[in-house]
């Protein structure tokens, strides 16, 4: 027998509204695993009285469900984004670039929020406080639309890399290592957007 797991909920923000410990806010990042393009992580302050149906764990999502709850989202909650380049994630590592740019979200938001949902194992370096919870965006309703706003955003600055790059096919892959990526890369070489530090991007530059 199949347990039915529900959809993300405000509960857990409602809980700490109601200590008195608030903004609360949820964050979460799109595209650590690819090999070319950024990071992107998203911070978002729902508020309770605006909240979109239908949030989820934007993998679990078609992309024409993203693109209409991403209006819904910037039309109704508190956002802020940040961007690691390519050139930050070869520095730091995949991992740290990622926190970075979670924290980096975070503190752009104009309310400073008190509390911090991060989807995750990993605790933010933040003057707040931040909680991480494992597979958070299909649990936590903040972290679902963060992830959400950090998916479109991630995949529109990819359609623009495809238009630069028609070679490359990143409008259809968004940098994952794909077939048709590795194909492209062993013919044309490394560009500027991909990700040194990753193995197959080593090897495609010969290095």
């Amino acid at each position: 027998m199949t347990t039915h797991r529900p959809g993300p909920t405000y509960a857990r923000e409602a809980e700490a509204i109601r200590r008195g410990v608030m903004p609360v806010a949820g964050c979460d990042e799109a595209g650590r695993g690819p090999l070319a393009g950024p990071v992107v992580a998203a911070a978002v302050i729902l508020d309770p009285l605006r909240i979109p149906d239908g949030l989820n764990d934007s993998k679990k999502l078609t992309a024409a469900r993203r693109e209409r709850l991403f209006d819904e989202i910037c039309a109704s909650a508190e956002i802020a984004i940040a961007v690691a380049p390519p050139a930050r994630i070869d520095r730091d590592n995949i991992l740290q670039a990622s926190l970075w740019a979670l924290a980096q979200a975070v503190r752009s938001l104009a309310s400073k929020p008190k509390l911090v949902f991060v989807d995750g194992r990993d605790r933010l370096k933040l003057a707040c406080e931040s909680v991480p919870v494992i597979g958070g965006d299909g649990i936590v309703a903040s972290i679902a639309a963060a992830s959400i706003l950090a998916k479109v955003t991630r995949d529109r600055l990819m359609m623009q890399l495809g238009l630069a790059h028609p070679e490359y096919g990143f409008e259809k892959h968004k940098g994952y290592g794909t077939g048709l990526h590795c194909a492209r890369l062993a013919q044309f070489g490394v560009t500027p957007h991909h990700r040194n530090s990753f193995a197959p991007v080593r090897a495609a530059s010969g290095n």
